[in-house]
């Protein structure tokens, strides 16, 4: 499983492109759980959680802190087709209602994203403290003795 996960491309997002990608996603699969499930929620939100991990994972880290922000917008746009309703009203009233009973899945894929991108944060900072703790007192030392001799 981890050698399939591997092979998934890892394309670098911008913050914009993120949200794009997962926008772009989420009105999709929509749509067509409006056109092949009739609008099931269960089967939105649980598209839902694998678009907000996507979102997380491929955004550069330059900005991370977007995908938790892009993700419930993108949830936003993707109830759209599968709220129901007639007229702007009647529309706006029902995605209101769907984001109100399926807040669950909303906080769930933004809990998924939030995570993600604080683990690869995190491990960042990691990497970067490591870098600096092997490179910095010994390119000094050794700057240090060659100045020296």
């Amino acid at each position: 499983m981890l050698l399939a996960l591997r092979r998934l491309p890892s394309p670098r997002l911008t913050g914009l492109g993120a949200g794009l990608f997962a926008c772009c996603a989420m009105f999709v699969l929509g749509c067509l759980d409006q056109l092949l499930l009739g609008g099931s929620p269960v089967a939105y939100g649980l598209l839902f959680l694998p678009v907000s991990a996507l979102t997380a994972l491929w955004v550069r880290s330059a900005d991370l802190v977007t995908a938790p922000i892009a993700v419930p917008i993108a949830f936003v746009v993707g109830v759209v087709p599968i709220a129901g309703g007639g007229g702007f009203g009647g529309r706006a009233m029902a995605v209101i209602t769907a984001l109100a009973v399926h807040a669950g899945w909303l906080y769930g894929g933004t809990l998924v994203a939030g995570v993600i991108t604080s683990v690869r944060k995190v491990r960042q900072m990691g990497r970067r403290q490591r870098g600096a703790a092997t490179t910095g007192p010994t390119a000094t030392g050794t700057a240090t003795r060659a100045a020296q001799r």
